[in-house]
């Protein structure tokens, strides 16, 4: 297999589905942008910045989680395996099962191409004998991933607590598009849990504001690329808890009124205006089990840090 062969659609198929989602949303009432358009080179490389800030508990929990019990989880992932990662970030994480497991092939998966093919490139130089298969593709469509030769099993990868980025039913959908791609495979994933709502409040509205700029990128990103003039002070990062959803709610707020054009169509901001980014839900162990019960997964095997902050769960296609 080549190191690096790469599976990805024409760059301009991804531009332009960026401006069509984006004046598609803006099109609306109230007004959104998807958040998987946060994950260009920029916003990837804040978005590293925020796993290290200390009020993001997240990543250095998860971490600390997957460092513990890497060696119960490379014994369940098995040999001869093939992980496949979606969403593949910084690569961590994923070098903690990697080390462990001792796997044959890894397959990042990623919207972002760019920075997908750095970090992959990073990794081949220091595990040379592991066949890579880096996939810039949006991991949220159904996925046809052809069997490699060698490989026995696959186990899918899946931190972050991404999974809480969408709505219960979204949640559901996608995972039972994931167990289709690992075609009877196993899959290991991150769940931020409920917890102090002022805990929560801090770790997406950071003292450093790095969160308020990787959310402004968004609109810088449409200033990049689709010829946008938005004004970025004219909005502000607010990221408030919902304590009846259970989730945390981002978005962008006009600070007065203003206009913005993006791919020659004008939009109109009223003062206070919201445009909705993201959500990300939070779960106890029983209710992330009852969602992957709906998408035909079982969690056999989980793990929690002692201040049950995060879980990882594992998870078997029924």
């Amino acid at each position: 297999m080549d190191a690096l062969r790469t599976v990805t659609p024409l760059a301009e198929a991804r531009a332009s589905g960026f401006a069509q989602c984006l004046l598609d949303g803006l099109s609306r009432t109230p007004k959104e942008i998807p958040c998987k358009y946060f994950y260009d080179e920029e916003g990837s490389r804040l978005f590293e910045a925020i796993c290290d800030l200390p009020e993001y508990y997240q990543t250095r929990t998860e971490t600390a989680l997957l460092a513990r019990h890497a060696d119960e989880i490379a014994a369940l992932i098995g040999p001869k395996a093939e992980i496949v990662e979606f969403g593949a970030g910084a690569l961590k994480k994923v070098r903690l099962l990697l080390d462990a497991a001792a796997p044959n092939a890894y397959t990042p998966i990623d919207i972002s191409g760019d920075y997908l093919l750095a970090v992959t490139r990073a990794l081949a130089a220091d595990y040379p004998n592991l066949g890579l298969r880096p996939v810039v593709a949006d991991f949220t469509a159904a996925l046809c991933l052809p069997p490699l030769p060698g490989v026995r099993a696959r186990a899918g990868f899946f931190p972050g607590s991404t999974i809480g980025n969408f709505k219960p039913d979204a949640a559901a959908g996608l995972l039972r598009r994931m167990r289709a791609g690992l075609n009877g495979g196993s899959l290991l994933i991150g769940v931020d849990l409920v917890k102090d709502p002022a805990r929560l409040h801090a770790a997406y509205n950071d003292a450093a504001g790095i969160t308020a700029l990787f959310n402004k990128n968004l609109l810088a990103r449409a200033n990049r690329e689709l010829e946008g003039d938005f004004d970025l002070d004219g909005f502000d990062h607010y990221a408030p808890y919902n304590p009846a959803a259970r989730r945390i709610e981002m978005y962008l707020v006009s600070r007065r009124r203003q206009s913005a054009t993006v791919c020659g169509h004008r939009f109109d901001f009223a003062q206070g205006e919201a445009v909705h980014t993201e959500d990300s839900h939070k779960y106890t162990p029983d209710g992330f089990a009852q969602l992957a019960a709906r998408a035909g997964w079982r969690v056999t095997r989980q793990w929690r840090d002692v201040e049950g902050l995060f879980l990882l769960a594992w998870m078997e296609s029924v």
